[in-house]
Formats: C-alpha cells, sequence, structure tokens
C-alpha cells in the first residue's frame, strides 16, 4: 500500500520545492539601510515582540538575552508551550479580539492544520527584509515552506530525526536495528510513545511507519502494550530512570539535562527501514493584524540570519538550513542535519511537513486514533 504511492508523493514533492523557489527568488525590493533604520527606530517605540515558541525553556534562555543584546530597547517575550495549546490560545484570543501575539515558531501539522487553516495568519514575504535572509543562495534548497498557498509559513530546520531513544542499561543498541526488533516480547511494556493521536514527533513516526511498515505492523506493535503520554518530560524521565527501555518520538531537547547529568540515556542509530525528514519546531508564522509589526520583522529577519540560526540550533539540537552555520554536530544528538547528509531530492522523497503529504498524514492520523485504545 505504501510502495504505491511514493511515486506520486515524490513528484507532488518535487513540484513544491519548484514553485516555492519562483514564489521566493532573491529580492529585489530588498530593504536599504535607510528603510532598515527606520523600520528598527518604529520597533523600539513598539518596545517589544511577542513569540509562541516550543516549551523547551533552553530556548527561552538562549533566545531572549542574545536579540536583546543584539537589539537594545525592544524586548523579547517568549511564551512556551506545545503547538495545540498555543494555537488554541492565540485563535481564541484573535477570536475575541485580542491582539498579544506576533509570531509562532512551532511544527508542521498544528502550523498547517492550525494556524493556517484558522486564516490567522499573514504572508510571510514582507517581513524578510535583509539580503542575508532573502538571497536563497544562503538556504539548503532555497526557501521553503510547509503551506499549500507557500505565503504564510517558512521552513528554517531540515533534518532526518533520531527520534527513538534507549536507555544503555535496560538495553543493547545490536538489539534494535530493525522496526520489527520492536515487537521482540522482551519490550512488552518497556516502550514509550509520544502520544500519535495528537501533533509532534509520536505522529511523526508513526506516520513513518504507517508508509512504510503498514497497518498490519502498527497493530502488532499496539500490543506491546505501549506506554503512551503527551508530556516529553515525563517520558524522558522515565527512560533516565530505567522505567522504559525505549522511547518513540522525543528529541534531543527534552533529553538535555539527563544527558548533561550523565545519565545513560542515548538516541538509537537510524533503523534499516530508514526515517522521516522534518523541521522539527523550526517553522515560522507571522500573526495576522499583530501588535508590533516592526518589532516583528526585526526578529523575523534576526531569527533567519546567522547569528539567530546559530542561537536556534545551539538551543534545540534542530539543524538550521542555512549554509553559513554549523550543523553537523547535531548527529550526535539525534538531529541529521538534511544539508550535511542528502540531497534536496532526496529530502523531497522523505520530508513529512508540507501540506501536499496532507492526504498521508491523516490517514495516519485516523489511524492512530481508531487502533489505539483509549
Amino acid at each position: 500500500m505504501a510502495r504505491s504511492r511514493q511515486p506520486h508523493m515524490r513528484a507532488v514533492c518535487l513540484t513544491t520545492v519548484t514553485i516555492l523557489l519562483a514564489v521566493l527568488a532573491p529580492r529585489s525590493w530588498a530593504a536599504s539601510a535607510e528603510e532598515w533604520k527606520k523600520i528598527g527606530e518604529a520597533a523600539k517605540k513598539e518596545g517589544k515582540v511577542v513569540v509562541s515558541i516550543p516549551a523547551s525553556s533552553e530556548l527561552r534562555k538562549q533566545m531572549e538575552p542574545a536579540f536583546e543584546q543584539r537589539f537594545p530597547g525592544i524586548d523579547l517575550e517568549l511564551v512556551q508551550g506545545t503547538a495545540t495549546a498555543m494555537h488554541r490560545k492565540i485563535s481564541d484570543e484573535f477570536a475575541a479580539g485580542v491582539r498579544y501575539f506576533d509570531l509562532h515558531l512551532g511544527g508542521a501539522l498544528t502550523m498547517n492544520s492550525g494556524f493556517v487553516a484558522s486564516q490567522i495568519v499573514d504572508p510571510i514575504e514582507p517581513n524578510l527584509l535583509l539580503p542575508e535572509v532573502t538571497d536563497a543562495k544562503n538556504w539548503w534548497g532555497g526557501h521553503m515552506a510547509v503551506d499549500r498557498e507557500k505565503r504564510f509559513t517558512y521552513l528554517f530546520s531540515a533534518f532526518l530525526v533520531a527520534s527513538f531513544w534507549h536507555n544503555t542499561k535496560a538495553a543493547n543498541a545490536s538489539e534494535l536495528r530493525s522496526y520489527d526488533d520492536l515487537l521482540n516480547l522482551k519490550w512488552k511494556g518497556k516502550i514509550g510513545w509520544l502520544d500519535p493521536r495528537q501533533p509532534g514527533g509520536g505522529i511523526g513516526v508513526w506516520e513513518y511507519m504507517w508508509k512504510h511498515k503498514g497497518e498490519e505492523y502498527l497493530k502488532r506493535l499496539v500490543t506491546q502494550d505501549l506506554q503512551l503520554s503527551r508530556d516529553q518530560r515525563v517520558m524522558a524521565e522515565s527512560l533516565a530512570k530505567e522505567k522504559l527501555a525505549v522511547t518513540i518520538g522525543i528529541t534531543y531537547y527534552s533529553y538535555r539535562s539527563f544527558v548533561s547529568a550523565g545519565l545513560p540515556v542515548s538516541p538509537l542509530p537510524v533503523f534499516k527501514e530508514g526515517t522521516y525528514g522534518t523541521a522539527g519546531s523550526g517553522i515560522l508564522a507571522v500573526i495576522k493584524n499583530r501588535p508590533h509589526p516592526n518589532a516583528t520583522k526585526v526578529f523575523v529577519n534576526w531569527l533567519l540570519g546567522k547569528e539567530g540560526q546559530e542561537v536556534w540550533t545551539k538551543s534545540m539540537s534542530q539543524p538550521t538550513r542555512r549554509r553559513d552555520v554549523d550543523t553537523a554536530w547535531t548527529a550526535k544528538l539525534g538531529s541529521i542535519a538534511a544539508k550535511d547528509n542528502i540531497s534536496v531530492e532526496r529530502w523531497n522523497e522523505v520530508e513529512q511537513n508540507s501540506a501536499d503529504n496532507e492526504t498521508a498524514a491523516s490517514a495516519a492520523a485516523n489511524g492512530a486514533r481508531r487502533l489505539i485504545p483509549n
């Protein structure tokens, strides 16, 4: 079933990139020095920019001081939360006429089915102003978006996911080289999965398995008494304490503190069936009728510049697509930078971010809700 769809999906993805490169070609209208100065002055009068970000304390700790040092007089207010919770909050406020947030950083599923579908975001293009941002040559693969119109999102991170982690005392990596190895009864009750019935890394893995292993495989895997959770921190702690042997769907930034403490948690090598490509949380959207439009422009161009992308990659271990930022080191942490390891053509075959992938994503999500007991 999965293989019969692949040629069609590959053609769709290649067309997507072609369209996007045409839409986001290098700008002749990039801001002049004088225009950029005026935007900066207006941004200082606005005083701040409010950004919804993933639930990562490390990102907040690194990003706020870096931005505020670079642009004194503009406070960066970062609001942490899951993608689902932040969409609910922002969309509810929007419906009530409240305008508090300026931007959202998050994953593809909620970005497309939530922010874009709700029509609460503006086109990205008018906010891309500095040459180092607008020049497609600075980006592996050129400019990319995940929404169908290629107007309302900007994908700045791209990597292959090693989102299977193991407790090195409870499971030897040599025992887990294929998805079929997860069916071994010794792992029954010892596999944790970030709930694939909600947006996030859990559904990403489920979708890839759905395509490449099929529904019958997933039916068997569900009988392994999967330990589901919607709390990444709790699941990571369970692995660190050896309550679980393997976790699925959560990545390094949930394990950072445990790795730093020397606890026996480590990403598994990519299984022989391969893995999917994602932006993680590295997608940007600009909220419609935002309260700080000039500060938004300043933040967007800082974030998508070299400095901002270095901060992002360091904080989240989700490698950027910028060519001038070192990302080779993230592979050791389970995030395999696309620009360092595969071609753009291969990326288009394995990525699961694009709205063009909605049919397969919807089938997989429906399958998760149907096969997993409540």
